[in-house]
């Protein structure tokens, strides 16, 4: 019986909210370990890895440096700030570690360049930390989009992600502070709408962008609600509206010639092991239209595992591939994810230049 492969070591570059999540999920991976944290201060670090339950092995540390700099790390994630994106991938990719970064993964796609090109140069593994790509209904939701009998073509895309999180974060969060998460709601939100309907259309590039007008921001100008318009050939039509102030909503719909797919849990499922989409297909009215038929199919999609610990153990095999298996690094996750920014990107210039239509280019 072959020896089980050793698990990936992990350091996390800050004490984030989200890295607590994460933590948990390295946990549960079976493949993959926390072997150090970094903050800019020791104290806090060490009561991060405290309150979380850390191995007592695991080292805290009271800068990012001393962790990219710890020869026990194997990769790092990254959930700071997006404003020090650029800077501590990119030297953390220099320093041979593998990288896992929360979205949005840059401010620009300049930016995100030079995070790849560290990556590329250095022969480590990049993922961008958008986690419902990873979960088992994604792929079963692909399928059904792909039946050409039941589906059809695809004409449409409507997605809405908000979440209303009270004055005090609209006070207090980083994702509304210009210094630190530049992009607010569009960033945080958006990212996950472009993501899904790139994703739908095969990651082919929408030809203009339009963002809608009515975008609002805060005092200091960071966008606390936006949405756009994407324009592909054939007259596809497809929308997406991000919000800090409206109530929690994650909303997908994907209109076909001869059937609707629908499902209102896209970012984070209402439940970790059970979750389902609605599919309607060759849907007419029923006598005297007062109803439908077929009535619409739920279909359950159940995973042993949360998504976002399917997402370390997949980016964590792609690490022991390089690291013990000699083998490259898989450029889908980077080309992905510079499609995103590079739309992400768009929606910002339309806003910035009154809601004129910008051109996508590669």
């Amino acid at each position: 019986m072959a020896a089980a492969e050793p698990p990936v070591r992990y350091g996390i570059l800050g004490c984030a909210n989200i890295a607590r999540k994460m933590w948990r999920a390295i946990l549960l991976s079976g493949n993959s370990t926390v072997v150090a944290v970094g903050s800019r201060s020791l104290a806090k670090a060490e009561a991060f890895a405290k309150e979380n339950g850390f191995p007592g092995s695991a080292r805290a540390y009271g800068s990012y440096d001393a962790v990219i700099d710890d020869p026990d790390v194997d990769a790092v994630y990254i959930p700071l700030p997006t404003s020090l994106h650029r800077r501590w991938a990119a030297l953390a990719a220099e320093k041979k570690k593998h990288v896992l970064l929360e979205k949005p993964v840059a401010l620009n796609v300049a930016e995100l360049d030079e995070i790849l090109a560290a990556c590329r140069v250095n022969g480590v593994q990049y993922m961008d930390a958008t986690m419902w790509m990873h979960h088992p209904r994604t792929a079963a939701i692909a399928a059904a989009l792909s039946d050409r009998c039941r589906f059809g073509q695809l004409k449409a895309v409507h997605i809405i992600y908000s979440h209303n999180c009270g004055p005090d974060f609209l006070k207090n969060d980083i994702r509304v502070k210009p210094d630190l998460d530049a992009l607010g709601a569009l960033g945080d939100a958006g990212w996950y709408c472009i993501r899904a309907i790139l994703w739908a259309y095969d990651y082919n590039l929408p030809t203009t962008v339009v963002a809608l007008p009515n975008t609002e921001f805060n005092e200091a100008g960071v966008i606390l609600s936006c949405g756009a318009s994407l324009q592909y050939p054939d007259n596809k039509m497809t929308t997406f509206y991000c919000s800090f102030l409206a109530n929690l909503t994650m909303e997908v719909n994907f209109l076909g010639t001869d059937g609707y797919i629908r499902f209102n849990d896209f970012v984070i499922p209402f439940e970790e092991k059970v979750t389902h989409f609605y599919e309607h297909a060759n849907t007419r009215f029923g006598e005297l239209a007062t109803s439908i038929e077929p009535l619409p199919t739920k279909h359950v999609v159940r995973s042993d595992l949360p998504q976002e610990v399917l997402m370390v153990k997949e980016f964590s095999n792609l690490v022991q591939k390089i690291d013990r298996g000699g083998e490259k690094s898989e450029k889908k996750w980077e080309i992905i994810s510079r499609k995103t920014q590079l739309v992400m990107d768009a929606v910002k210039t339309s806003i910035d230049k009154g809601f004129v239509a910008v051109e996508v280019e590669e």
